[in-house]
């Protein structure tokens, strides 16, 4: 049973205390499969580049969430420290949740406060990546 904080992102101001979900974050890269002869073909994987402490919430209401729930997804807002590492996130990254085997498409990155602290990274579940 996944456990999400429901009063995260967005409704309070983040502390250090509210991280304590372990997210790794994967970059997708193109790789030629028929390497050393280049025939043209390449494929998308992902791989891994670094593991945070995040605090994440479930998005609660809204039309849009709402609908994307009858599609089969869930969005979540995650919540992680701005750092080198997490400035070079971009929106054809996924999100992986460590302890739940759950992953992310990573659809938004915005600072909440603009005081450079936290990123508030909108990701959902059920998408294909």
């Amino acid at each position: 049973m996944a456990k999400f904080l429901f009063a995260g992102a967005g409704s309070k101001r983040t502390k250090i205390g509210d991280l304590w979900h372990r997210i790794t974050f994967d970059k997708r890269q193109n790789t030629n499969p028929d390497s050393p002869a280049d025939l043209g073909n390449t494929q998308s994987i992902f791989v891994e580049q670094f593991t945070v402490w995040a605090a994440v919430a479930a998005r609660l209401g809204g039309e849009t969430v709402m609908a994307a729930r009858l599609t089969g997804q869930q969005p979540v807002t995650i919540t992680v420290r701005q750092t080198t590492d997490t400035f070079n996130i971009g929106l054809d990254w996924r999100a992986r949740d460590v302890d739940l085997g759950v992953s992310y498409a990573v659809c938004s990155i915005v600072d909440p406060y603009d005081d450079g602290e936290f990123f508030d990274i909108l990701v959902q579940t059920g998408v294909p990546q």
